[in-house]
């Protein structure tokens, strides 16, 4: 996300009446097209396989073969990787699909999968979002920074544990030249990333929406697909609406994804855990902060509707575009809006809201999910920042506490010279050092519009006049506690 003045008046029928005509290029003069083809592995045909055109969603039949009528507006054919077996890559760049030719009146596309050789009722994941590079040298700061520290994450977990990436969209700002160096990037770490989206992903002299993934396409397949690990179901969806003009979009999923999402969840037993990934968050708590009117850029506007889809399963919601850290959760769904491997655009160390560069972990056994957030260039253990009295002006008397990836599950309690002292006060405010880092007109220099963004991961305390010494600690919702401790003396 690049800060801009959002379209908070845009009606909403003003952008759908497009869909329609669209829609006509599958009326009854179309020609009719067929897709056909086996899923196997070694020759051995796997059944059950979902196998879609972004449309209509099959399975395999007992022998691993399936055939359809595809769309005529259908780009793709591909699969639902199922449990069990490796996700096909390029590059490490995740494998699913074929390309239709327009043309193409009766296409034959074959998929060939191995085998896991480990269970992968656990495995790992993790969120990698808004790498967002604008120049080269944006570019090789994510090779040098970003890249070595995921691979080093990889290597503290015992061997042959199984990784994979979301790329949760803006992987680059506006300049494709720099896909190749995100590709680069990924193929670096050795970890298959699948990718979504971004606002800054799209062909911005598309005409409408329907054309402003056409180079997201070439590079990466198509913007909305599934696939399995474990017990658990992977979705992608594409939720940046172009309305026409360069740079500006809306957080709006098409009738199309959300009738794919029905075919697709069908296939998908009730109570199971899903993980959803877009790139403009569902819903954040932004709004509320600051107290204005939600802006249709920062939030999907009919996430209702795809709730009531999701409403079956046990939901976890991956997002980005941001730049701060978020967690919120009500009923089934509970949605990761996260901190970016940019943090501020490359600017500094940390984002507006004062978490650091980074990115969010998730360690999966069966259908539950553990996670933290991974600051860039330190440990595992690095949760929290404590500052000192008087580094926040609006509160000269207290100490303030940044828990990034608090959610209403945490506790953080503090520590006067070895007496608890019970917990901190939550309140919504600024993080000291983005203040310091970002605000105002001329910082940082590299991009000015960078300002701190009000949080709600922020803990205040006043010490004794004559304290000597603070301990805070944060217990997550898995029990899993961190410290940190400042001197006053």
């Amino acid at each position: 996300m690049q800060r801009r003045s959002f379209l908070r008046n845009f009606s909403l029928a003003t952008i759908v009446l497009g869909a329609p005509a669209i829609s006509s290029a599958a009326g009854t003069n179309a020609k009719q097209r067929t897709v056909s083809g086996k899923v196997h592995s070694n020759g051995k045909g796997i059944a059950g396989v979902a196998v879609t055109d972004g449309y209509t969603v099959v399975a395999t039949d007992a022998q691993g073969n399936y055939s359809f009528e595809a769309d005529a507006r259908a780009e793709f054919v591909y699969i639902s990787t199922p449990a069990g077996y490796a996700f096909n890559q390029q590059n490490h760049i995740a494998w699913f699909y074929q390309s239709l030719a327009a043309d193409q009146l009766a296409a034959k596309a074959d998929f060939s999968l191995e085998k896991l050789a480990v269970d992968d009722t656990r495995h790992q994941f993790v969120v990698w979002a808004d790498t967002q590079m604008i120049s080269q040298a944006d570019c090789d700061q994510l090779k040098t920074t970003a890249v070595p520290d995921l691979k080093a994450l990889v290597a503290s977990y015992p061997k042959d544990s199984l990784f994979h990436g979301i790329g949760c969209g803006d992987l680059v700002w506006d300049k494709f030249q720099f896909f190749k160096d995100y590709k680069e990037a990924i193929a670096a770490t050795g970890v298959t990333f699948f990718n979504v989206i971004g606002n800054h992903d799209m062909d911005l002299d598309a005409r409408t929406d329907d054309y402003s993934s056409k180079t997201f396409k070439q590079q990466f397949g198509p913007t909305y697909y599934s696939y399995n690990r474990g017990q658990v179901h992977y979705v992608v969806l594409d939720d940046v609406f172009f309305v026409g003009t360069a740079k500006k979009y809306i957080g709006y999923i098409t009738e199309n994804q959300l009738q794919w999402l029905e075919n697709d969840l069908k296939m998908v037993k009730p109570g199971t855990t899903v993980v959803l990934s877009v790139h403009i968050p569902t819903n954040t708590g932004a709004a509320r902060r600051a107290k204005k009117e939600e802006e249709m850029g920062g939030t999907v506007t009919n996430r209702k509707q795809l709730y009531k889809i999701l409403a079956p399963y046990k939901v976890h919601i991956m997002s980005g575009h941001t730049h701060f850290n978020e967690a919120w959760e009500e009923g089934n769904i509970m949605e990761h809006n996260h901190g970016t491997v940019c943090g501020a655009w490359w600017t500094g160390p940390i984002c507006g809201d004062g978490t650091p560069m980074g990115y969010g972990v998730y360690e999966v056994n069966g259908s539950d999910i553990e996670w933290y957030y991974k600051a860039t260039g330190k440990e595992k253990e690095h949760q929290l920042r404590v500052y000192e009295k008087g580094r926040l002006k609006e509160a000269p008397t207290e100490i303030v506490a940044n828990v990034w990836n608090w959610d209403t599950k945490w506790k953080v309690e503090w520590w006067e010279d070895g007496v608890a002292k019970g917990t901190m006060e939550q309140r919504v405010a600024r993080d000291p050092w983005a203040i310091e880092l970002y605000a105002g007109p001329s910082l940082p220099s590299k991009h000015p519009f960078v300002e701190p963004t009000l949080a709600d991961h922020l803990f205040f305390a006043k010490p004794s006049a004559g304290a000597k010494q603070i301990i805070v600690k944060a217990t997550d919702r898995f029990g899993k506690q961190y410290s940190e401790t400042i001197n006053l003396a």
